[in-house]
């Protein structure tokens, strides 16, 4: 499988409309025939006016191929791209390969995290993988991973995971705990040593995003 993770920037005051668009006129076009939308979420807090969507194909060859009939597909091009266009200001993608493909929490009417670590050249992020993927089992008993990638396109060098909450509070609290345990004390120990740069971005999902 692939995960391409789009980071689409829109103008000051349009993230409504923005929504509006993908939930209604682009779900009806795309469903899930031109990949899986995976989830959908606008930012609360970190980078503003930004919504992220998450696609899984089975191989980059099968996104190509279904990218290319989407383009050709004449409610796409006549109907949802003229709509966002000029709502636009910048796009990014990331390509990723599932370290932790996705798995929907337990309860809906959360609050997710993006955290994405760029991490030092030569062999930083196997060594940061290595270490992080030991010790989550006791990162988990505070609180579940949604999912774990690692880039392949976009930005190198970078793992992308992503957590579930049903509030900040929760998270708040979660993270404390964490903190306190001696496992993953140790772990913060050597983690951080292997990475360059560290991001984080609260994010809401918007009402036609598979995971609520």
């Amino acid at each position: 499988m692939i995960y391409e993770l789009r980071t689409y920037t829109v103008r000051p005051g349009t993230l409504g409309d923005m929504i509006k668009a993908a939930s209604t006129i682009s779900r009806a076009i795309r469903k899930d025939d031109y990949g899986k939308l995976e989830g959908y979420w606008f930012t609360e807090i970190g980078p503003l006016n930004q919504v992220l969507h998450m696609w899984s194909y089975n191989s980059f060859d099968e996104r190509t191929r279904l990218r290319a009939e989407l383009a050709k597909n004449s409610r796409w091009g006549g109907e949802y791209v003229p709509l966002i266009r000029p709502l636009l200001v910048r796009q990014d993608v990331r390509l990723m390969n599932a370290v932790r493909p996705p798995i929907a929490p337990a309860s809906t009417g959360n609050v997710y995290e993006l955290r994405n670590y760029r991490a030092k050249a030569a062999g930083g992020l196997k060594q940061w993988l290595d270490a992080f993927t030991a010790v989550l089992p006791e990162r988990e008993k505070y609180s579940k991973i949604v999912g774990l990638w690692t880039t392949e396109a976009g930005q190198p060098n970078e793992a992308c995971h992503i957590w579930a909450y049903p509030s900040l509070n929760a998270r708040a609290e979660a993270r404390g705990s964490a903190m306190k345990d001696p496992a993953w004390q140790e772990f913060l120990g050597k983690g951080p040593g292997f990475l360059e740069e560290m991001h984080s971005t609260i994010m809401l999902p918007a009402p036609h995003s598979p995971l609520q």
